[in-house]
């Protein structure tokens, strides 16, 4: 008798023992990250007017006769070898200018604002070399953020600072910070609406003092008509048959409404590239963001 009550303590024991342990790793594993992911970081793009050199590219792959693109685990080959220094480990990422193939102008100044943030530089995927000649490598595909082709421009994987989240609660009534202010310009896939965990771009950039880890502000004036979406006329004030007041009220003289704030992953001379970290509803580009 003796014996099966400390049999029966001893399990009950290492049951809730097990319960707790396996309580604390799920609540560990449901904290919010305290960084962007390593995707966010390296498969992200960001703009310029300083074209990086196209010298280095890759040349093809295992498989060519039949294979258009490349991924994950393929052998692709690079036009540098022994004779321009690279060694076997060296690790190089992948870009690839790119452009919206199907334009459709969302706010008035928007394809202005994007011309003047430059070209658009994708990441594509970081390759590791495995195999070096005299003029040419062996590289096998480590990451690939999208399909690996033949002419994409390789550069020396430099590592990337990672910035961390702040911890700060989200004010919806934050008054205007006096700093710079831009607006979101496109979204990552050329897409005219954004949420909490995508990536957008603003017309601010490292020209104009932005650095990796600051946070942008997003926010909307009432009253707005430069954007496509339709909207009824002096909705701000009045629409017939729903109530209205006697003065005019405008964009300029209403609260603004505060949509959401991001992190800045990356810079060019004349933009950044934003991870929008909180959203209270559908943010769109021609929205207004400043540095907090």
């Amino acid at each position: 008798m003796h014996v099966k009550l400390s049999y029966r303590i001893l399990s009950l024991g290492l049951r809730v023992g097990l319960g707790i342990a396996m309580c604390a790793g799920v609540a560990n594993a449901q904290q919010n990250p305290k960084t962007p992911s390593q995707e966010e970081m390296y498969c992200s793009a960001v703009y310029t007017d300083q074209a990086p050199s196209r010298d280095a590219y890759i040349i093809s792959g295992e498989d060519s006769r039949f294979k258009l693109s490349f991924h994950p685990g393929d052998l692709v080959y690079i036009n540098q070898g022994g004779a321009q220094g690279v060694k076997v480990g060296d690790a190089f990422e992948v870009i690839r200018p790119v452009h919206d193939l199907m334009p459709n102008k969302w706010f008035k100044w928007q394809l202005q604002l994007d011309k003047a943030m430059g070209t658009r530089y994708a990441d594509i995927g970081i390759l590791r070399v495995v195999n070096v000649q005299g003029k040419t490598s062996t590289t096998e595909i480590k990451r690939s953020c999208d399909m690996v082709q033949r002419g994409d421009i390789i550069l020396p994987l430099k590592e990337r600072v990672t910035p961390e989240f702040r911890d700060a609660k989200f004010d919806i009534f934050a008054p205007p910070s006096g700093k710079k202010t831009a607006m979101i310009v496109v979204g990552m896939g050329y897409t005219q609406t954004a949420g909490a965990g995508t990536t957008v771009f603003v017309n601010l950039g490292s020209a104009q003092g932005v650095q990796v880890g600051n946070y942008f502000r997003v926010f909307r004036y009432q009253g707005s008509h430069s954007e496509s979406l339709y909207q009824l006329k002096n909705t701000a004030y009045q629409v017939y048959g729903f109530g209205g007041t006697p003065a005019v009220y405008t964009w300029d003289n209403l609260p603004r409404q505060v949509m959401g704030e991001g992190i800045v992953l990356r810079t060019g001379p004349n933009s950044s590239t934003v991870l929008l970290t909180t959203a209270r509803e559908e943010i769109f580009t021609g929205d207004y963001v400043e540095l907090e």
